[in-house]
């Protein structure tokens, strides 16, 4: 298979001896356009998924990735004082950025999803929270040992705990966006694959008439292959589109910051989408031309 014989799939003889071999309306010509579009469109979603779970790994990374966290824990008398002395720790640590000591209504904030906006969070044994901007290659456990040593009650979190499930997860999500697309694949070359049998079992008694007339299994192949390629691809195409165009007005919840943040095209990424048709135009080709090939084989 090569780009010439794929071109030729596509815009070769409309009409002539290919629609008198392969029927060009009836089941197998709305088998195909269906499932190749609704396949498309499928596809589309699965991508949007991929991008947008690997762009949501790359941020929790980088931002949980960019600070740390001290937790100052102390009686209510004491806690004010410890906390400053972590504080100027924390100023004169290499590699850092200036720390900031949450205020208590940034504590609350904090609290409210567990707690509830009306609950009194100043009666609660609330802990004090430092924000510290760090560079990468931070020496974390040099400035954890240090705190332990100075500032009793003080504790370093790094994050960690909760990055690696995180990331992990989106990982995960992007791998099954591949995987989606993949199985996408195989279904529509499957369903191509039947159709084609289907028209080719149909015409049976048009092929043994053509092969009395000296037409070769190549020939005939031909026909069916430069049918289901262009059904493909035309299918596919408009699948296409309206999954881009389902993407489009997806509503944005970037101002809320959860977790649908992203999802969907950015920049460069919607040129993406267009590829699926070639895709497609392509696994019809191949699709086709198995099922072509072997059939007329087995037909005598």
């Amino acid at each position: 298979m090569n780009i010439g014989s794929l071109w030729q799939g596509l815009m070769g003889d409309k009409g002539g001896a290919g629609d008198r071999i392969v029927p060009p309306t009836g089941f197998t010509a709305q088998l195909t356009l269906f499932s190749a579009g609704a396949m498309a469109f499928l596809a589309v979603f699965a991508l949007a998924l991929a991008l947008a779970t690997g762009r949501l790994a790359d941020r929790w990374s980088s931002e949980l990735a960019g600070s740390v966290t001290v937790r100052v824990s102390a009686p209510a008398a004491d806690q004010d004082a410890l906390a400053q002395a972590a504080m100027t720790i924390l100023q004169t640590t290499p590699g850092t950025g200036t720390p900031r000591l949450l205020p208590p209504e940034d504590v609350a904030t904090l609290l409210e999803p567990w707690f509830g906006p009306d609950m009194p969070v100043d009666a609660l044994p609330v802990p004090a929270l430092i924000d510290l901007p760090v560079d990468a290659g931070f020496d974390t456990e040099g400035l954890r040992l240090r705190l332990e040593a100075e500032v009793p009650g003080a504790v370093l979190d790094d994050h960690t705990e909760w990055r690696r499930p995180l990331v992990t997860a989106a990982n995960r999500l992007r791998m099954l966006g591949v995987v989606s697309l993949l199985l996408i694949g195989a279904a529509s070359a499957a369903m191509i694959t039947l159709a084609a049998k289907a028209a080719l079992a149909a015409n049976v008694q048009v092929i043994r008439v053509l092969r009395l007339i000296g037409a070769r299994d190549l020939t005939i192949a031909t026909a069916f292959v430069r049918r289901f390629t262009r059904r493909a691809a035309m299918g596919s195409a408009v699948g296409t589109l309206a999954g881009m165009a389902g993407i489009a007005i997806l509503p944005d919840t970037s101002a809320a910051g959860g977790f649908m943040t992203g999802l969907g095209f950015q920049g460069w990424d919607w040129l993406l989408p267009l590829t699926i048709p070639l895709i497609a135009a392509v696994v019809g080709f191949a699709a086709t031309r198995w099922a072509a090939l072997n059939m007329l084989e087995a037909v005598r």
